[in-house]
């Protein structure tokens, strides 16, 4: 009964990191409508300078379209489980860099409210996990 807990609450963790993470993508292309932070690509862009602000304009608009390609990429990886420990971790990274880029150019408070200090530790914990149950790495490890 504990590993069937520990299996549910591991799939959890990843669909719910991954789910989070391809929201923040969807809001950036306007799929979330009225109850967007960006609501298009030009608000995350000003957003990402915000963010960015040391950088010159062309690495922070190429900074955008990174976080982006990894904010696809990572979910897609932990939604179907391959690579699942280089995915958490990846996740776990990009979501720390977004704390720390917030907490310096937004304040600390930013951070707190939005939960990226949580999403990191929890893609940190789920990264130290042995074994992804109901994974691609599950399947082709048994294969």
């Amino acid at each position: 009964m504990t590993n069937q807990k520990v299996q549910f609450s591991q799939l959890f963790l990843r669909v719910a990191i991954a789910i989070t993470m391809l929201s923040a993508v969807a809001d950036r292309f306007g799929f979330w409508g009225k109850n967007s932070a960006w609501g298009n690509w030009a608000n995350f862009e000003e957003y990402t300078r915000k963010l960015t602000f040391f950088l010159p304009e062309s690495l922070s608009q190429f900074s955008a379209y990174t976080a982006t390609f990894f904010e696809i990429a990572i979910p897609l990886l932990l939604l179907v489980g391959y690579k699942t420990k280089i995915a958490a971790y990846g996740a776990g990274f990009l979501l720390l860099i977004f704390a720390l880029s917030m907490s310096i150019a937004l304040g600390v408070k930013a951070p707190l409210d939005y939960s990226v200090w949580v999403g990191s530790a929890a893609a940190f914990l789920l990264a130290s996990q042995q074994e992804f149950s109901f994974s691609l790495d599950q399947l082709t490890k048994k294969i």
